[in-house]
């Protein structure tokens, strides 16, 4: 008998509204997630697609406890982090790390590279000075950043190298799962390709899983083994990248499903 599939983790069942205004004649909710089940593999990458304010971000917020959701479930390696108490869920999450769509804004302008790559050990409490700086430039190292530059502002980064200092901060704490936003916007197309080409490399090194939320449909169908499709707070579609990309191919030829009609909606590149 065939065994389940081992998943990294998993979405069942998330609902979240948020609310706003103040008085409660004058609230508004919105709906950001409703009834969402998501499965990420083992060592896969796991593409979210779909227009602007379907509740990708909501999604990701939730997943690595940004956000609370008002109902369902996450579950994390096969533990549900729902039934935790605060400290083991705290212990939990760091197995799972999120890169920001802006690396610009999420990296501290008044910290040094080091500072920066090394401020989780530092929140984690568990490591020496030496410790933490000789695990910060590893990390650093290995995505690219050479560790003379480690006295250097974010300011003095250029686009992409700001993005791989984002993904080493995420990475030194050595989670199991990454879940990156927009994280190819506003890159030419070269350095797409060329931190596509890292992910590739860390995930087979480290064994990560990566959710990989993106608008680059071009870019999602070579470097994601599967592609899940939002809209409206659901996921209203899963499939194989390839699948997809074949869709996305034929779409302009027939239209005949929800995912079909996507591709055209949002574009084939995130935009250099």
């Amino acid at each position: 008998m065939d065994s389940a599939p081992t998943f990294a983790l998993e979405a069942r069942g998330l609902c979240k509204t948020f609310v706003r205004g103040r008085w409660w004649h004058n609230r508004l909710r919105h709906c950001a997630l409703e009834n969402v089940n998501l499965a990420l593999q083992q060592r896969t990458t796991l593409a979210l697609v779909g227009k602007s304010g379907c509740g990708k971000t909501a999604l990701a917020m939730c997943l690595v406890g940004l956000e609370q959701p008002d109902r369902g479930e996450i579950v994390l390696n096969g533990q549900s982090l729902q039934t935790l108490n605060r400290p083991s869920a705290i212990a939990v999450r760091k197995e799972v790390q999120l890169v920001f769509q802006d690396s610009g804004s999420a990296l501290n302008p008044r910290m040094s590279a080091m500072q920066i790559v090394e401020e989780p050990l530092v929140l984690c409490g568990k490591y020496s000075r030496k410790q933490r700086w000789d695990l910060a430039a590893a990390m650093m190292e290995r995505v690219g950043i050479s560790p003379k530059w480690s006295h250097r502002q974010p300011s003095e980064f250029s686009g992409g190298q700001k993005q791989r200092l984002a993904i080493a901060r995420a990475l030194v704490l050595q989670p199991k799962v990454l879940i990156m936003d927009e994280i190819f916007v506003g890159l030419d197309r070269s350095i797409q390709n060329q931190i596509a080409n890292l992910l590739m490399e860390l995930q087979q090194s480290h064994g990560l899983s990566y959710l990989c939320i993106s608008h680059n449909l071009g870019l999602v169908s070579q470097f994601a083994d599967r592609v899940a499709v939002m809209d409206k707070g659901r996921i209203v579609d899963e499939t194989s990248s390839s699948d997809f990309s074949a869709r996305a191919q034929g779409d302009s030829a027939t239209v005949s499903t929800p995912c079909q009609q996507r591709p055209s909606a949002l574009g084939t590149s995130a935009g250099a």
